[in-house]
């Protein structure tokens, strides 16, 4: 990546030209220069660079007084100083102040070069994790409002479908479709033998829905729906160039289909300019009502066809869900919409960490679209290995994962699994590696023990996750992995028993916890004998 700016503050005039002229724009970097610390400090707060190399002995500010008037304005700029002084103490002083780096000079292209590029790539991976994070943020906003919507649209097929009385039932559609669209007014027609006839509406004047039975053979759309058998969207740049004598400003009409037969249209209208214009998710919404409106409408025989309506729609929305969101969470989250509160449990978890071994060196001096593909080759194939044995994918952390088991559903054989899972993904990182030539494995750790299990966050913005020391074992484990390797703690094999090959390491310190743990390297692993 190059295009970055890039702030060379030196009183030399010709060793800002140098780093200029030789290196920031034959490779991309565009730039600009101060005199000295002054000029160097007002240049950061007004452009805020990329980067900035800066000049340690300077008139009127040198680079440590730069420094800390960067740090007073808050800004988090990485600084590479250029110094003829390369004591410790100078070196000690300035990383205090926040130096990434330091360059004594003189120094070369590419010595400058090799330094920039390792103070930016920081820079690069941190924007990286923003942008992603952010998307996940944007995906979990748009995940509690599709479940809202599932549960608005479950609810309306439920109580429609447990209705018998035709005007309660009919009120009850017309009532629906305001809730789920937020549009102005609604209007139900049902065919009685070849003539369309109104029998609900719902005005904006009106504070109750209207019970009627008029021939209505002058609305043009819902007309138009009722003989080509699809919903339509009627947008206010449509409604200017056409016939609009009712001075709506957006409409959307669905039909009411049994089979393969019309038997009705449900629409929905806004005559308000100021009011949100309806679109094709309100239509995709009307639509569906319509699916659980028409079989109810017929009798109540055909409940079994609502049923399946829903299981449809819940499908098509957990299709969605399911990228974002493990399986087993996102089906809890569909059946029990109560449970979506912050708060845990506490029980025994398999846990799995893995981490992609020599990402960092590989993506150092790699692009970033050859960067987002290793880690889309290498994080799908996780994401299948941990689902296909029925695990829950906790997170994604950088070129790292973090998995368990036995939660949120029960499963007796956990350990099992959890192990299983980590040979498994070993053996297809190495056919990817061969396959894409990363020459990349990944270093895991699996563990087992009492952790509390749940919702953690806010009630506006939750995960799904484990907590307790079980998980930073497990943690720890992995980062301890060779890469290629799966380190497991003693309780995963006095658990499996003699299924488990295992390679004795002995106590193990681990990093940030007092208590080391007895750790194995796990070699193969049986399966039980089914009898």
């Amino acid at each position: 990546m190059a295009g970055e700016w890039v702030l060379v503050v030196d009183d030399g005039r010709e060793n800002r030209e140098f780093v200029v002229e030789y290196v920031l724009h034959p490779n991309g970097y565009r730039s600009l220069m101060a005199k000295d610390g002054v000029e160097g400090l007002e240049m950061a707060l007004k452009h805020q660079p990329d980067l900035i190399l800066l000049d340690f002995q300077m008139p009127r500010m040198n680079g440590a007084q730069v420094l800390a008037a960067l740090q007073e304005h808050g800004l988090n700029i990485p600084v590479i100083l250029m110094t003829f002084h390369g004591s410790e103490e100078v070196v000690m002083q300035v990383y205090r102040l926040g130096v990434r780096d330091y360059i004594k000079k003189p120094f070369s292209v590419d010595e400058m070069l090799l330094a920039i590029e390792r103070s930016l790539t920081e820079v690069r991976l941190q924007r990286e994790k923003e942008a992603l994070t952010e998307r996940v943020l944007q995906a979990n906003r748009e995940l509690q409002r599709r479940l809202q919507e599932l549960n608005v649209l479950y609810s309306v097929g439920k109580s429609v479908s447990a209705l018998l009385q035709m005007d309660q039932l009919l009120a009850r559609i017309v009532e629906a479709a305001i809730q789920m669209t937020q549009a102005e007014e609604a209007y139900l027609y049902l065919l009685n033998g070849e003539v369309l006839h109104c029998r609900a509406q719902k005005r904006r004047s009106s504070a109750q829905v209207e019970m009627i039975n008029q021939i209505n053979n002058d609305n043009a759309i819902a007309i138009h729906v009722l003989k080509s058998g699809q919903p339509l969207l009627l947008t206010p740049e449509q409604l200017k160039t056409s016939k609009n004598p009712k001075g709506l400003v957006s409409a959307s009409y669905a039909p009411l289909v049994l089979g393969n037969r019309v038997i009705g249209v449900l629409g929905v209208e806004n005559l308000t300019p100021t009011t949100p214009m309806l679109g094709k998710h309100e239509t995709a919404l009307l639509s569906a009502l319509t699916d659980y409106a028409a079989i109810s409408i017929e009798n109540s025989r055909h409940y079994e066809n609502i049923r399946s309506a829903k299981e449809n729609e819940t499908a098509k929305i957990r299709d969605t869900f399911e990228r974002f969101v493990a399986p087993s969470v996102v089906e809890r989250a569909l059946k029990q919409t109560d449970a979506l509160t912050p708060g845990g449990e506490r029980r025994e978890i398999s846990v799995l960490f893995a981490d992609i071994r020599g990402y960092t060196t590989w993506s150092e001096n790699s692009p970033p679209e050859d960067i987002v593909a290793m880690l889309n080759d290498y994080l799908s194939l996780a994401a299948e290995v941990i689902m296909g044995w029925e695990g829950t994918l906790d997170k994604f952390f950088g070129d790292g994962l973090m998995a368990i088991f036995n939660a949120p559903d029960e499963q007796p054989d956990h350990v099992h699994r959890a192990t299983d899972a980590a040979l498994a993904l070993l053996k297809a990182a190495d056919e990817v590696s061969k396959w894409r030539g990363y020459n990349l494995s990944y270093s895991v750790g699996v563990n087992v023990g009492e952790a509390v299990v749940g919702y953690i966050g806010t009630p506006r913005a939750m995960n799904y996750t484990a907590i307790g020391d079980v998980v930073n074992v497990t943690k720890r484990l992995q980062e301890v992995a060779a890469p290629g390797q799966i380190l497991i703690e003693e309780a995963v094999v006095k658990r499996l028993g003699n299924l488990v090959q295992t390679r004795p390491l002995g106590a193990l310190p681990l990093r940030g916890r007092k208590k080391q743990a007895f750790a194995y390297e796990l070699i193969g692993l049986q399966y039980p004998d089914k009898g």
